[in-house]
């Protein structure tokens, strides 16, 4: 994949970074010219991303721990941007969500980001460094989808926690945003909605007629990176093909 951007001179963090969005986020990062750093719990799948990208920092943590991500991500270097793209689903209706999977979905797609989030918010303060967060957001934050209460309910809570960062943040020149994509064609996301009789409702619903590629999803977030987006902050920006709009 190619890029507009040049990153050069800058570190940037990506969670989640071992494989699907995330690693194709590191890919172009990398391609760009930014000093990487990747955060996975799965160190293999790091070896094989540091192969691909020479010079790129690895790092193996569970992010759900929160003392064991202190440690693990403290001695780091300041960042000039963290993209917090980790996180996890569990498909449940709202009569059979459990209190296991309440806890270990907002440990993985909301706790843990504020986590890393106040790691190098204050790291980016105490070195006057004017840089900027970008959260991996869902339209199940700002939709209701059938079997998705928990999932919706980390999402919507992730954009707020993440508009209050901004609202704090940006007095010392930290940007915070979120990207809301909808379903993208990762290797996994081909997997869950390769049947039809799932697939069509809701593209019936996406006024451009397909899902996201993770390309559409990369592109937005190195966007929100860039200085072209120097304005930008607080925004829950949707890659969803117009879903939102409907």
């Amino acid at each position: 994949m190619t890029t507009k951007y040049n990153f050069e001179g800058r570190r940037i963090l990506v969670t989640g970074a071992g494989a699907g969005i995330g690693r194709a986020i590191c890919k172009a990062l990398h391609g760009s010219g930014a000093k990487v750093y990747g955060v996975s719990k799965t160190h293999c799948n790091l070896l094989s991303l540091q192969a691909e990208c020479p010079g790129m920092e690895i790092v193996s943590v569970d992010l759900s721990n929160w003392e064991l991500t202190h440690s693990c991500l403290s001695p780091l270097p300041t960042m000039h941007a963290v993209v917090n793209n980790a996180g996890t689903g569990v498909l449940a209706s709202f009569l059979d969500s459990t209190p296991e999977d309440f806890d270990r979905l907002f440990s993985s797609n909301v706790k843990q980001v504020l986590n890393v989030s106040q790691i190098f918010a204050k790291k980016m303060i105490k070195d006057n460094i004017k840089g900027n967060i970008v959260n991996m957001s869902s339209q199940a934050s700002q939709a209701a989808l059938k079997e998705h209460t928990l999932y919706c309910g980390t999402k919507g809570a992730l954009d707020m926690i993440t508009k209050v960062g901004a609202l704090e943040l940006g007095e010392q020149g930290i940007r915070v945003n979120c990207v809301n994509p909808t379903v993208v064609m990762t290797e996994m996301g081909r997997m869950a909605w390769s049947d039809p009789s799932k697939a069509d409702p809701m593209l019936a619903k996406i006024p451009l007629g397909r899902f996201a590629e993770v390309e559409d999803v990369v592109k937005t977030t190195l966007f929100l990176l860039s200085d072209d987006a120097a304005m930008i902050n607080g925004a829950t920006l949707p890659v969803d093909g117009g879903f939102l709009a409907t």
